[in-house]
């Protein structure tokens, strides 16, 4: 049914196995609280999984998959059912990376994924708190594409809390004093930096700057720092072995398909998705496990 006509009381109701077990995970990262945008669609059997048309074909229902790998063996450590939204899986990244240091005492060094792990926030969650080195691309949607100039042309000083434009004028999140002190702080979470009226008037960049606005206004996240961490990282070659790993992963997920034929799931659910997930993410480690083995205990086999 559409979203918007979900009803969640009707749905407590003589609720089935697999909708109690949604209404139990409401408050779950990895699905309800995952995002606060109602899907277009909801199914009434099986509310949680997402309404999703990510394969560029028809849309279906769906619940996603989540690895952590040992990229050095291709060994899965941990695997997580969530919601088919990015913002799910982000979060169950941080669930499987918290339990496996819990469980088995590993914490990695460093941490291979695509994009869409590169928000400001995860990656101050993984710099700052985890001391993860991100080797990740960080998501970014600061570049202008109408040929002006983009916040990458605009130099950070640290120092000065302060943008340097191209023409060498600073930008400054506050030109006074005021008499209550702001913290400048938008709904957004980021702080924006201006230049002055006079500044702009005067340059002879502003045809390329901020041609239809009267001065420029460059933002920064909270967490810029920790995207400046990431794009540092981004220019090494260990970064570039990192990416080549990370095949390992993909590669994984396409077995998952084409190998173990699990084209789709048997059980409704979260409980559901999580056991077969869990199950197939075992077999798949099974047959590594079983080329990992060493050759000399099989020659000595042979032997006897």
């Amino acid at each position: 049914m559409p979203g918007v006509e979900w009803n969640l009381d009707d749905a407590k109701d003589g609720a089935s196995r697999s909708v109690q077990e949604y209404l139990e995970v409401l408050d779950d990262a990895a699905f309800g609280a995952a995002s606060p945008v109602t899907p277009k669609f909801i199914s009434a059997s099986d509310p949680a999984a997402q309404w999703t048309g990510a394969h560029k074909g028809h849309a279906f229902f769906a619940y996603a998959t989540n690895y952590l790998i040992d990229t050095d063996h291709g060994v899965i450590l941990d695997v997580e059912a969530t919601r088919a939204i990015r913002q799910a899986e982000v979060g169950a990244s941080r669930t499987m990376i918290d339990r496996t240091e819990e469980r088995f005492g590993l914490k990695p060094d460093y941490l291979v994924a695509d994009s869409a792990y590169g928000s400001a926030e995860n990656l101050a969650w993984l710099v700052k708190h985890k001391t993860i080195a991100p080797h990740i691309p960080v998501f970014d949607k600061s570049t202008r594409t109408d040929g002006s100039f983009s916040r990458a042309d605009f130099v950070w000083d640290g120092e000065h809390d302060r943008y340097v434009c191209p023409a060498g004028k600073e930008l400054l999140q506050f030109h006074r004093n005021y008499a209550t002190p702001r913290s400048g702080i938008t709904s957004e979470g980021t702080r924006l930096y201006r230049a002055r009226k006079q500044d702009c008037d005067a340059c002879e960049l502003k045809p390329r700057c901020c041609p239809n606005a009267p001065t420029r206004k460059v933002p920064r996240d909270l967490h810029e720092d920790a995207r400046d961490v990431a794009r540092a990282i981004a220019g090494t070659p260990a970064y570039e072995r990192s990416r080549h790993r990370r095949k390992k992963v993909e590669m994984l997920f396409a077995h998952l398909k084409r190998i173990l034929r699990m084209a789709r799931l048997r059980l409704r659910g979260p409980c559901g998705a999580r056991d077969e997930f869990l199950l197939a993410a075992t077999a798949q480690n099974l047959r590594r496990l079983a080329k990992l083995r060493p050759p000399c205990r099989l020659a000595a086999a042979a032997a006897l």
